[in-house]
């Protein structure tokens, strides 16, 4: 990923154009030549892109708008893709918020925004699908890589079920092509992915078999966006990948725990195609079915609520090192009364080493500051589940290529 610097003394080489190379200039009422301005479409696209970046989601949707120079600029150059990845972390973190399980709102954070859900984007409906029987209400989130969403439409153990990948902010989907459904097939699961290395998307698909006598193996199978309308197999894996929602995704590589083998993290590389396993922590007490896996400053990190006093957050600070397992300490004494007693979920890493977490079961965001030792209340209501999300403007069609069809939604988006 590309990495820009940008001060003020750059601003100001740039914007000090001679009047030979701008030709713009101020006149006053007699049409006279006063100072010479520099308009932004002057300025060196690395510019442009750096001032563009800044901005929250709603102000870059209306340049999105403006001419169709910009319109390119933010849905197809990587050069702005990269620059805006790297400002939404630290600057705009951003959530989706789930009800009963399906996709409703993308939230925008502001570490001084008192108010963030005025701050939402709403999402319904995402898909203007031809069949009534697939309805957005029945719309589930799989995974989420670089502002794409994979989605479920419908429930595994159906055989009509389907699966989109989605562009939100631009409201352009594609409904992936699924292999045929074998009668012998137990049960289904998907992860979506994104490797570095080689640039591609890809949809993973674990399926078990009905068999006698012989143990539950799981067979992957992957659908590269942009390649081709096969899936590919891969091999197999210990265990399938559990559950909708036990998933972790750091560096194009998938995580996710067993559940029959309640002592191994398994992964699958995203680049390489295959699987292997993670230890866990060295000490650690609770089994891993009792702990939830997740991700925070890029770091694989398992949480354990499991304890009346305390949090515990174990962080993998290398990763596939074993004895880089650390862990953090987080006394329950320092929760307000009222919300002691709840489990707690980390999402995201935001406000200079702050967690972002979510009440289990509740509606309701914490944040833990580690420095006060301190849980506030974040203003964002009316979701039972949040998930961190990076936003992207680049185009599905870029992804994937002329060779492939992308749907929009109708409407594409709604902004509140």
């Amino acid at each position: 990923m590309a990495c820009f610097s940008f001060s003020v003394e750059d601003f100001t080489e740039v914007t000090s154009v001679d009047a030979q190379s701008s030709k713009l200039f101020k006149e006053d009422f007699e049409g006279r030549r006063i100072s010479p301005v520099t308009m932004i479409m002057d300025l060196p696209t690395v510019v442009m892109i750096e001032i563009i970046s800044r901005l929250t989601i709603k102000s870059i949707f209306r340049c999105k708008m403006v001419c169709k120079l910009w319109y390119l600029l933010l849905t197809s150059d990587p050069l702005f893709t990269n620059m805006y990845h790297l400002k939404r972390s630290s600057d705009f973190p951003s959530i989706l918020l789930s009800i009963n399980d399906y996709v409703r709102l993308l939230v925008e954070l502001k570490a001084d925004d008192s108010h963030p859900v005025h701050r939402a984007i709403v999402l319904s409906p995402m898909f203007h699908l031809p069949s009534p029987k697939f309805s957005w209400g029945n719309m589930t989130l799989i995974g989420s890589c670089n502002g794409f969403l994979c989605l479920l439409n419908g429930r595994t153990y159906d055989i009509d079920h389907r699966i989109y990948i989605s562009n939100p902010i631009l409201g352009e989907y594609f409904k992936v092509k699924l292999p045929e459904w074998d009668k012998r097939i137990r049960c289904v699961s998907y992860a979506f992915c994104f490797s570095k290395a080689s640039g591609q998307f890809k949809v993973l698909r674990s399926v078990v078999r009905k068999s006698v006598g012989i143990p539950k193996v799981s067979e992957l199978e992957v659908f590269t966006l942009g390649a081709n309308e096969k899936w590919k197999n891969v091999g197999k894996a210990p265990e399938p990948l559990c559950g909708l929602f036990s998933k972790v995704n750091i560096n194009g590589v998938i995580h996710w725990m067993g559940c029959k083998n309640k002592d191994n993290i398994y992964s699958f590389n995203s680049f390489t195609e295959e699987v292997q396993s993670l230890s866990p922590p060295r000490g650690l007490q609770t089994p891993l079915l009792g702990l939830t896996l997740g991700e925070l400053g890029n770091c694989l990190c398992l949480s354990d609520d499991s304890h009346n006093q305390y949090i515990d957050i174990w962080w993998m600070k290398e990763y596939g090192i074993a004895e880089s397992w650390t862990k953090q300490r987080i006394l329950k004494d320092s929760i307000q009364a009222d919300i002691r007693g709840d489990k707690f979920i980390p999402i995201l890493l935001w406000k200079d080493g702050e967690i972002l977490m979510q009440r289990d079961h509740g509606t309701q965001l914490v944040s833990y500051n580690p420095k006060e030792n301190k849980f506030t209340k974040v203003k964002v209501y009316g979701g039972t589940g949040e998930t961190s999300y990076t936003p992207s403007f680049y185009s599905l069609k870029t992804v994937i290529g002329e060779c492939f069809q992308v749907s929009y939604a109708f409407p594409k988006i709604e902004l509140v």
